[in-house]
Parts: structure tokens; sequence; C-alpha cells
């Protein structure tokens, strides 16, 4: 997994319009300038919020990309929720699950 490369992209979309825009565009190409897993592009391009949350996606970056993907406030919280139910503990990164319970 490379949750460095996920976190980073998060972070230029929500800091940079241009890139946003390049990513509505042409993700694959957006994609291809980082170092991703399949798992990750897949989860990216749904988007699977749930998926990124539990892979360690830091809440505050996924938080900005769940608005830019049409999700609500209430929508993002509960597909965090989902994403434990259905892909297990948050795997690694700040939010990771030692005892399964986690932070939401």
């Amino acid at each position: 997994m490379s949750l460095y490369y996920v976190q980073k992209l998060l972070y230029h979309l929500n800091r940079d319009p241009v890139q946003q825009q390049h990513f509505f565009e042409d993700r694959d190409t957006v994609f291809g300038h980082y170092t991703l897993t399949e798992e990750e592009v897949d989860a990216l391009r749904k988007p699977d919020i749930g998926l990124l949350y539990v892979m360690g996606v830091n809440a505050q970056l996924l938080m900005h990309y769940a608005t830019m993907s049409g999700y609500d406030w209430p929508q993002y919280i509960q597909a965090m929720r989902d994403g434990i139910d259905q892909y297990g503990p948050v795997r690694e990164g700040l939010y990771a699950m030692q005892d399964g319970k986690g932070a939401i």
C-alpha cells in the first residue's frame, strides 16, 4: 500500500484548483503521477470513501475529497462507518484500529 501517495494526491487536489480540474478531466493521467496500487486507484475512482478510510487515509484529507465527490457530512461519516463494517478495521495511519473500535 502507498498510503503516502494517496494522501499526497488528496492534498494536491484539496489545495490546487488546476490539479483538481485535471483530475476531473483525466483521472488516469493524474493517477499516473503517483505511485498507487490498483486497489487505491479503484477506491479513488469510485470513490469508495469507506475503503479509503480503512486504508488509513487521514480523515481531514478524505473529508475534502468526499465533498469534492458530492458527499455531504452525514454521508461522509456513514461511508467511514460502512467501510469498517465492509472492509474491517483501519489498516494503518493515524486512525489504525488496535482495539477494533476506532475514532468514529
